[in-house]
């Protein structure tokens, strides 16, 4: 699963040490890590921006208050529900989430897309995987990326898929060095 892309999501609400944890990850050669906070207000995602090293910004995706990448040179937007068009002005990377082939279909000029949910969820009780990750037909021309109950014990079932995107199995709400026991185990 090497050359698999490995996204990680962040929860909902800002952790204190967040910045430490998207280093972590990001240091354990992850991709990118989306900055999802659907509730953070634009001061509450600028001063956490501002908390991670600059090095790790082109890393960085978000999934709200967009005009915020132009300003730190982030590594693009990713489309959802809450926002689901692009500023007019940007021209930069774009990703977005799926809930269905069709969606993903419709897709073209995303970076990639992730499709959700694949798996029972870790993060969204009662959320059911509807996708057999084994005999998926994916659309040709767009990378999908695999979400929802996507863990360690299932990553190699998804062979179909460009990568995989993670946010319960990632291990926000354990310890520090408890959540790099936890990624680590995504091979």
């Amino acid at each position: 699963m090497a050359d698999k892309l490995r996204v990680a999501i962040t929860p909902e609400a800002i952790l204190p040490d967040e910045p430490r944890r998207v280093a972590l990850l990001l240091d354990a050669r992850w991709d990118f890590v989306h900055l999802r906070h659907p509730g953070a207000s634009r001061r509450d995602m600028l001063n956490l921006i501002e908390s991670i090293p600059q090095r790790y910004h082109s890393r960085l995706r978000l999934h709200g208050h967009f005009d915020l990448a132009a300003e730190f040179n982030l590594g693009g937007l990713h489309l959802n529900g809450r926002c689901p068009e692009p500023p007019a002005y940007y021209s930069g990377s774009l990703s977005k989430t799926c809930h269905s082939l069709a969606e993903v279909a419709d897709a073209r000029g995303m970076d990639y897309v992730t499709l959700s949910p694949v798996f029972d969820s870790v993060s969204k009780h009662g959320y059911r995987g509807v996708f057999d990750a084994a005999a998926i037909e994916l659309p040709a021309g767009v990378r999908v990326l695999a979400l929802g109950g996507v863990t360690p014990e299932n990553v190699g079932r998804l062979d179909r898929f460009a990568g995989y995107a993670v946010l319960g199995s990632a291990g926000w709400t354990l310890s520090v060095e408890d959540m790099a026991r936890q990624i680590s185990l995504f091979r």
